[in-house]
């Protein structure tokens, strides 16, 4: 059994802020850390025993609060839940502050935020891991399950071919960097004007290069679709963007993902979304619901694919107070 404070590997890194601090090896060892743990949880009971983690929260959530505390909790390890306001983490402090203040307490902070600034700041002066748990620039351990349910499907994730059909959005920033590290193929079709960040655009490009992926970006649903190995959508109007959401939905109406786009995949191709889904807004029912449809394989996987991130990153000795972090895009 791994116990707490043994180290179980050569992972390097400090914290999980951007897919963009990963490399094609540390995804394998994440992959092959989250393996291990749904297919032998009980070897790993103590893993994280007496480690605290503090969860801290601007958005709602089922999925990452859910996934964590029990992640935590199965490794022998307690979480603690924060909610914050509107007026968000900040409000009444400054995050430096914060960071000092937790560091002495807890043994790794997870973040779930507005601006991706926050979490880079919460990481800049913590001694301790941070975990990104969704800011409006990125989403990465959404986008590691995502891949890790991927290669269960289909064993192999390099020349793969990923489409994103809808908004140029968190998540689909974190699938498109994801998939130019591993080497996976990747689409995104949206509608004129939300598209995704140009400045993700140019790092997934560069990525792209070294990996052998391609990116491609159009508004064209159907040409992204085409002979695609999975099809991935997300609501067209984010956390955030409510008030929005009326405008969007005629925009976004002819990019739903329903079984006459499906068919312009390959026959095999699987269904992805993150949830919550508006049903039969950006995905019919009959896609949701069909045999395609692994919407619930990565729902579970977010469990095992953050429950190694957490081991692998209390796995080494740390770093050093006030280590700015340079290699994320900040909003």
């Amino acid at each position: 059994m791994v116990t707490a404070l043994q180290p179980v590997t050569a992972f390097q890194l400090n914290d999980l802020l951007s897919i963009q601090d990963l490399n094609p090896y540390d995804v394998d060892e994440i992959f092959d850390m989250a393996r291990m743990l749904k297919s032998r949880p009980s070897v790993f009971r103590g893993a994280l025993a007496g480690r605290q983690f503090v969860l801290m929260f601007e958005k709602p959530s089922l999925r990452t609060r859910i996934t964590f505390e029990v992640g935590v909790s199965n490794l022998g390890g307690n979480a603690l839940f924060m909610e914050y306001g509107a007026g968000g983490i900040a409000a009444r402090e400054k995050v430096s502050d914060i960071a000092q203040n937790l560091e002495r307490w807890v043994d790794g902070i997870v973040m779930r935020t507005h601006s991706h600034a926050t979490v880079t700041e919460m990481a800049q002066y913590a001694s301790i891991p941070v975990i990104n748990g969704l800011t409006d620039l990125e989403h990465p351990c959404q986008a590691l399950a995502d891949f890790f349910t991927l290669r269960e499907k289909f064993g192999e994730l390099r020349g793969l071919k990923l489409a994103f059909v809808g908004d140029g959005n968190n998540v689909a920033h974190s699938l498109m960097l994801t998939a130019a590290c591993v080497g996976s193929h990747f689409s995104i079709a949206t509608p004129a004007g939300y598209g995704p960040d140009k400045r993700i655009v140019k790092v997934a490009q560069k990525m792209a290069a070294r990996t052998g992926s391609t990116i491609e970006i159009t508004t064209d649903a159907e040409a992204a679709v085409n002979h695609a190995d999975a099809v991935y959508t997300d609501v067209w109007a984010s956390m955030g963007q409510e008030s929005e959401a009326g405008q969007r939905d005629a925009i976004f109406r002819p990019y739903q993902v329903n079984s006459e786009l499906m068919s312009q995949a390959a026959p095999h191709a699987v269904f992805m979304h993150c949830l919550p889904a508006h049903r039969n807004d950006e995905v019919t029912d009959s896609v949701l619901d069909s045999r395609q449809s692994v919407v619930y394989d990565q729902a579970e996987n977010r469990l095992h694919v953050q429950s190694a991130v957490m081991v692998l990153l209390c796995s080494h000795g740390g770093k050093s107070p006030v280590k700015l972090k340079n290699r994320s895009v900040h909003a």
